[in-house]
């Protein structure tokens, strides 16, 4: 069962998924500050609230609904924004890493007319 369990722990897939967990969790906390302390602000200030979770009728506190939703829409933009860039920048990598490649071997036909064309030469 343990040498399952390492190949298992140790496998690539295994290990870039932990990779982009732990990178995952740092970018979240980024767009999150971005969220909470830049883009809220900025919201709040054009709509004349200080935050959307203090909306609420009664017990319904639908404001934390709509702050949530916002978070997400926020994120899952600079999320697609951040891969965008990525993609780009990896294409234009892999534009310049293009290798020539040879020209495509001379098919049987080919060589059978240089051959009967050669033969007719030396006939002639």
């Amino acid at each position: 069962m343990w040498e399952d369990f390492k190949k298992f722990a140790l496998k690539g897939n295994v290990i870039d998924l932990a990779v982009g967990v732990v990178i995952g969790g740092a970018f979240g906390k980024i767009v999150t500050s971005l969220v909470s302390d830049i883009i809220t602000p900025i919201v709040s200030l054009l709509l004349g609230t200080v935050s959307f979770t203090d909306l609420h009728y009664k017990d319904i506190k639908y404001g934390n609904f709509i702050q949530s939703a916002l978070d997400f829409f926020i994120i899952a933009f600079s999320i697609f924004m951040f891969i965008r860039i990525i993609s780009k920048l990896s294409l234009k990598k892999k534009k310049e890493e293009v290798v020539v490649e040879a020209p495509p071997a001379p098919t049987t036909e080919e060589l059978l007319k240089d051959i009967r064309d050669l033969l007719k030469e030396k006939q002639a």
